[in-house]
């Protein structure tokens, strides 16, 4: 795909970087084992040490050869962060590839453990006892519209808002009881939304907010130095949605969120879609899985969160059918179609076929089945919480998402195969191409640090006998640019890393001359 050089529309590239429970069945050390066991978890991962602590609570950040994803710690969770990519159905590959790449180091480092001890590893959103990680997508948009949302117009803040609210209906995981101080429930459609106390903050860990002001761009430079294009790109933080395991639901996370910030950055913004108070609606609908409760918008409707969803729906089509979508969201066609028919669904409360798609749907299927076969079971007992967090343990053997979808029970949009080489292999049509390749050919002590948008090497150690007087710095940053179709000619012939190097400062030279004239 050729992407538009148009300052006011960039690509929406996509990524994500997503916690997860983790902790030592058999241990009962007194501060927990999460530490514990996120650290054997990382000792698993093959990959090329960034070289730099990227906040005081990140460790042992690695950048993989394989696909150009990261895995590090986050305090006590191992953290996976997807390569970018500009397709949600790519995005969706290489989410399982991700928790594959985690699964596999979670049997590994099992192997190595005492006998009656082993870690655990969950793809969720909270424990069920007061904590809370997050599932953050990311999303490229420009500068302009970044500001427009954050800084500048309150009525495109309160518009992503009210769309990310109301998306609960498709993103939750699904979610026993409550917590933080809520009162008592029986289930809920989202694991976040006991969590989110706020309209908008920079906050990721308290008082979080609905939508997160962190003004971090990865893209060539800190916003205030005026380096790279970090004027002219963005990067929208969402910490809002839940870690989802099927299909459809991260497919429609993703791809959603993709068109609305579409919409955003060309101004199609519709104000009175926007909600009241959007704390009150996420509370009232996360907790109504028969989805009747309604929540007042400014334009003073009173709309279910799926009638909302349908609104939302109904400007994106008109959008997309003016070209909005046209080079800058891929597949955006498949992906209306499928909110469309999702949405209908949910209007028609046709939850067989939701199940199949929707993991709050699912998830709650299982857990009243496992009531009916046994009556004396309520909402609080023991066996129930133990089932809402084996829904999402990644063993394949003990998570019961992955029976049902072995079972053929869960529709599928990304194939094993596709899976398989997302594991192994990085997007073409992004940086992570790049960046990946360059880690293949590079030694561990070629590499003295390595970010999304950089990669900066070791002075006097180039491989092959040859020796720079000083470090060499490759920029990667735009994140729709140095894609396989942009780079793969330097990377055959058999140049060396030294050769690939100096064209690709070269040409990032010349790029930069070219923008500056």
């Amino acid at each position: 795909m050729t992407f538009p050089r148009d300052h006011a529309r960039t690509p929406k590239v996509l990524g994500a970087d997503v916690e997860l429970g983790n902790f030592i069945l058999g241990d009962a050390a007194p501060g927990g084992t999460g530490a514990a066991a996120s650290r054997c978890l990382l000792e698993e991962v093959r990959g090329v040490v960034s070289g730099a602590v990227m906040n005081p609570q990140d460790s042992g950040r690695r950048f993989l050869p394989t696909n150009g994803g990261c895995v590090y710690i986050d305090l006590d969770h191992l953290e996976l962060a997807l390569p970018e990519t500009t397709s949600a159905y790519d995005h969706v590959a290489y989410w399982r590839a991700m928790l594959l790449v985690a699964r596999e180091a979670a049997a590994r480092a099992n192997r190595r453990m005492p006998t009656g001890h082993r870690i655990e590893v969950v793809a969720n959103n909270s424990d069920g006892l007061g904590h809370s990680y997050g599932s953050h997508a990311n999303v490229l948009l420009t500068r302009a519209a970044w500001d427009n949302v954050i800084r500048r117009k309150a009525h495109f803040l309160a518009y992503l808002a009210a769309f990310q609210v109301s998306s609960i209906v498709f993103s939750g995981q699904g979610k026993v009881g409550s917590e933080n101080g809520r009162p008592p429930v029986a289930y809920q459609l989202s694991q976040r939304a006991d969590f989110i106390e706020t309209l908008v903050s920079l906050q990721t860990m308290v008082e979080r907010p609905i939508v997160n002001s962190r003004d971090e761009p990865l893209c060539g430079g800190d916003v205030g130095a005026g380096g790279g294009d970090a004027g002219e790109l963005a990067r929208l933080h969402v910490i809002f949605f839940d870690s989802t395991l099927s299909d459809t639901a991260s497919l429609l996370r993703a791809g959603t969120l993709q068109i609305v910030v579409a919409m955003l950055e060309s101004g199609c913004v519709k104000p009175l879609l926007a909600l009241d108070d959007p704390l009150h609606a996420l509370q009232i609908w996360s907790r109504d899985p028969s989805l009747r409760s309604r929540a007042r918008t400014v334009g003073g409707a009173s709309l279910t969160a799926v009638d909302l969803q349908f609104r939302f729906l109904k400007e994106a089509v008109k959008f997309a059918d003016r070209g909005g979508c046209d080079g800058i969201v891929p597949r955006a066609a498949e992906i209306l179609a499928l909110w469309k028919d999702t949405l209908t669904k949910l209007r028609h409360r046709d939850f067989p076929a939701l199940g199949r798609r929707l993991d709050w749907v699912l998830k709650l299927q299982m857990i009243q089945r496992a009531m009916k076969q046994r009556p004396e079971l309520t909402w609080t007992s023991p066996q129930i919480k133990c089932l809402d967090q084996l829904y999402a343990n990644l063993d394949e053997s003990a998570g019961l998402f992955w029976a049902y979808e072995n079972a053929g029970l869960v529709d599928r949009l990304v194939c094993d195969e596709d899976i398989r080489r997302a594991v192994s292999e990085p997007p073409d049509d992004t940086r992570a191409w790049t960046r990946a390749h360059l880690l293949r050919r590079a030694s561990a002590t070629d590499v003295e640090h390595v970010d999304w948008d950089s990669v900066r090497f070791t002075p006097g150690s180039c491989g092959a006998g040859h020796h720079w007087p000083e470090r060499r710095m490759v920029h990667l940053s735009r994140p729709f640019e140095s894609t396989r179709a942009d780079r793969e000619d330097l990377f055959t012939g058999g140049r060396s890393l030294d050769e690939i190097v100096a064209a690709l400062q070269y040409s990032d030279d010349h790029t930069m001359a070219r923008r500056l004239s």
